[in-house]
């Protein structure tokens, strides 16, 4: 409780060093850049030490350099740490083992509609009894309204008891006594007062629900409070972590909207909560995200199509007002991820910029583009491993250049790897078919090939004058 409380003392006084930046040369988009170099950092102690203490009191006559703004952001933070709040079980059986994934949702009393309990509901019935065994849902209550808060409870213990008996669904709130100050907060791009302090309340209520689930789980999924799930989004999920196995990342976008969807690896929560909280009222919490996610070094949105995630609220949780977003991408029904082995992947077309093979092989929505091709141009693809496939789909172009397509190729797959000395290939290889329309599909083509493959081989039959975008290839194994 002591220690929190310094960190509330702290926030007024970082907010009246935020105050400098009219004054100082030093940008705010600067400090986010410093403030990088040490997240990272993992310090015994949460408290602020006198000399520092006595260090932002100068900030607010004085201008920093950068190296003393390096110092003072790392005896601040301690970013690995869990934030001291005394939480209230609202509902709750303590969790026997940690899950694979945490759904986390956050909810306030809205002037009009409530989406809650509906969204609670897709969650699990989207989910198949082997799924629910592998997640748990956390719903923080964030209303200081404790009449809404009991009402709200009331309806989802009679709704999901079940759920909550066998630790599949917790519902907390975080006493209003640990929130820093949420009134007479600046008010950056022209945001009216009320609308700054209701998107700096809900980054503060977001960072104490991460605080929370960063031990309940592996996987945490970020949600509102008015979403619609599509069917075994948990399966769809897992492969698509399975497949990134080995590639770094911080956030994976499973929805185009706001934050919805965002998964995180529940080792990162801490620092996110953190980082929201430092922040809390400089912007709304889905921009905050994007920088936590470049501020660790990820450069690129990774995102997955179709979404898994759909936003179904008409009215807003701030004044009510009309929010008709929908995510265009989103399928309610189960939709096939390819499996997609470890492999490696070789061309010898003139590849345009960064679009190399390997983004046509990724599941993620990038795509290869080379070029102009040739009669005789290949790309290849040799499994790490002989494979027993069943499926193969392989899409060209995109709707913004519907003729940078495959006009004439086959696809070949092949048996016994030999190493040459530029690439592995295939010594032997047995055509499947040609590509229409730039496209190409084949099932049961384990039941079509006598052997398992080891290479698939896409080959250009005649030159093209238009350049070629490989959009996806999709392979499903037995």
């Amino acid at each position: 409780m002591f220690k929190f409380y310094q960190m509330k003392q702290t926030f007024q006084i970082l907010d009246k060093m935020r105050c400098l930046r009219k004054r100082s040369t030093v940008s705010f988009l600067g400090v986010l850049v410093i403030f990088l170099l040490f997240m990272n950092l993992y310090i015994e102690d949460s408290y602020v030490m006198e000399g520092d203490k006595q260090l932002i009191r100068e900030t607010s006559t004085h201008q920093l350099n950068s190296e003393r703004y390096v110092h003072t952001f790392k005896d601040l933070s301690n970013f690995s740490g869990a934030i001291n709040v005394t939480y209230r079980y609202l509902a709750a059986t303590p969790l026997q083992r940690k899950r694979y994934l945490t759904i986390g949702l956050s909810s306030v009393k809205r002037k009009k509609g409530n989406y809650l309990l509906e969204t609670i509901k897709s969650i699990f019935e989207q989910s198949s009894y082997e799924e629910l065994k592998e997640i748990s849902v956390v719903v923080h209550l964030a209303d200081f309204n404790s009449s809404w808060r009991d009402v709200m409870v009331q309806d989802i213990t009679q709704k999901f008891a079940h759920h909550i008996i066998a630790g599949r669904l917790m519902v907390i709130h975080a006493p209003e006594e640990y929130y820093p100050i949420l009134d007479g907060l600046k008010r950056n791009y022209n945001d009216p007062e009320d609308r700054v302090k209701f998107r700096s309340k809900q980054n503060v209520d977001y960072a104490f629900l991460l605080n929370f689930c960063a031990n309940t789980s592996y996987y945490y999924v970020m949600l509102e409070d008015d979403v619609r799930c599509s069917k075994n989004f948990l399966t769809a999920i897992k492969k698509v972590i399975a497949s990134l196995e080995g590639t770094y990342w911080v956030t994976l976008e499973f929805s185009k909207l706001g934050y919805i969807g965002k998964l995180y690896h529940s080792h990162d929560l801490p620092r996110l909560a953190h980082f929201l909280l430092m922040f809390y009222q400089e912007m709304p919490c889905d921009w905050l995200l994007t920088h936590f996610r470049g501020l660790l070094a990820q450069k690129n949105v990774i995102r997955f199509k179709p979404s898994l995630f759909q936003h179904m609220g008409y009215y807003s949780s701030y004044k009510g007002t009309e929010n008709k977003l929908k995510d265009d991408d989103f399928e309610e029904d189960s939709f096939d991820i390819p499996d997609n082995p470890p492999a490696s992947l070789y061309t010898n077309m003139n590849v345009f910029e960064n679009y190399e093979a390997s983004k046509a092989y990724s599941i993620v929505d990038e795509y290869f583009w080379g070029k102009p091709p040739s009669t005789g141009d290949i790309f290849l693809i040799v499994f790490e491993n002989p494979t027993i496939i069943k499926k193969i789909k392989v899409n060209t172009g995109t709707e913004d250049r519907q003729n940078d397509i495959l006009h004439h190729g086959v696809l070949d797959v092949g048996e016994k790897v030999i190493l040459t000395k530029q690439i592995k290939r295939c010594d032997s290889y047995l055509r499947l078919g040609e590509f229409k329309n730039g496209n190409f599909e084949m099932s049961d083509v384990n039941q079509k090939i006598p052997f398992d493959i080891h290479c698939m081989r896409i080959c250009v039959t005649k030159t093209q004058k238009e350049w070629l975008i490989i959009r996806s290839i999709s392979i499903w194994t037995s």
